[in-house]
C-alpha cells in the first residue's frame, strides 16, 4: 500500500505563494498604484494621481476583506559554495530570502445581513514587471478554488472596463460568463464606455474542475 500523499498547502498554487497582508505592504500597494496603465484600467477614480494615503487605504481595505492576500513568487535557496579548492569545509546557505511580492488578490466580504447570499466580488492586481506571464490567471483560479471549495460560496463576480479588452478576454478564458453591461457609465479618453459585469457560480466551477481532471485522467 502506497503512503498517503503529503497534504497540499492551501495557500500555494503551481508557481505562486499567497500570504496575509501586513502594514509593511504599503510599499506593495504604492507600487500597484504607481502602475499608471493598470490604475487607469481598474479604478473609476482614474483622473486622480494616487499618493501614499491612497496606498495605505488600499492596503487596509484588502486586509479586511473575506480574503485578502499578497501574491508572491517563491525565492530560491542559494546554492552552497566551497570556501576554497583545498578545503573540506563548505559554507552552509543562510535563511532563504522571503517570497517576492508581485501583486494582490482579494474576495470582498459581505455585511452580516447579506452573508446568506454567499456571493463575493474578486479583485486582482499584478505589478508591471510580472505581467504577461500568466500569474494573474493563476491567482484568479486559486481564489476561485478558495471561494468554492474552501469558503463554500455560491457565486464570484468580477468587473472590467470596456476598454480593458485584455482583462475581459482573460476572464472569459477562465470561465466567467457575461452577465450585464452598465452602458456608457465610464468617461475615459474623450468618450463614454460600458462597465462589464461577469460572474461564475459554483456548479460552473465544479464542471470546469471535472473537465480538467478528465483531461488529466484523474478523478475529481
Amino acid at each position: 500500500m502506497s503512503p498517503p500523499a503529503p497534504p497540499r498547502d492551501p495557500f500555494r498554487s503551481a508557481r505562486l505563494i499567497y500570504r496575509a497582508v501586513i502594514p509593511a505592504d504599503d510599499s506593495v500597494f504604492a507600487a500597484i498604484d504607481a502602475d499608471r496603465i493598470g490604475y487607469i484600467n481598474s479604478n473609476a477614480s482614474n483622473i486622480k494621481l494616487p499618493g501614499p494615503a491612497d496606498a495605505e487605504r488600499f492596503r487596509k481595505s484588502v486586509s479586511e476583506e473575506l480574503l485578502g492576500a499578497i501574491i508572491c513568487l517563491p525565492s530560491t535557496f542559494p546554492p552552497p559554495s566551497t570556501t576554497g579548492s583545498n578545503s573540506s569545509r563548505t559554507s552552509t546557505p543562510g535563511p532563504a530570502p522571503p517570497p517576492i511580492p508581485i501583486g494582490q488578490i482579494h474576495l470582498k466580504g459581505s455585511s452580516q445581513n447579506h452573508r446568506h447570499h454567499r456571493n463575493t466580488e474578486l479583485g486582482v492586481d499584478i505589478l508591471p514587471l510580472y505581467q504577461g506571464k500568466g500569474y494573474g490567471g493563476e491567482a484568479i483560479r486559486w481564489a476561485l478554488d478558495y471561494a468554492f471549495r474552501r469558503a463554500g460560496l455560491h457565486k464570484v463576480r468580477i468587473r472590467a472596463f470596456e476598454w480593458n479588452e485584455g482583462a475581459v478576454r482573460l476572464y472569459e478564458r477562465i470561465g466567467f460568463k457575461h452577465e450585464g453591461r452598465e452602458r456608457e457609465s465610464l468617461w475615459h479618453e474623450g468618450r463614454f464606455w460600458d462597465g462589464i459585469e461577469m460572474g461564475m457560480v459554483e456548479r460552473e466551477w465544479w464542471e470546469l474542475q471535472r473537465e480538467e481532471r478528465e483531461k488529466e485522467g484523474a478523478p475529481i
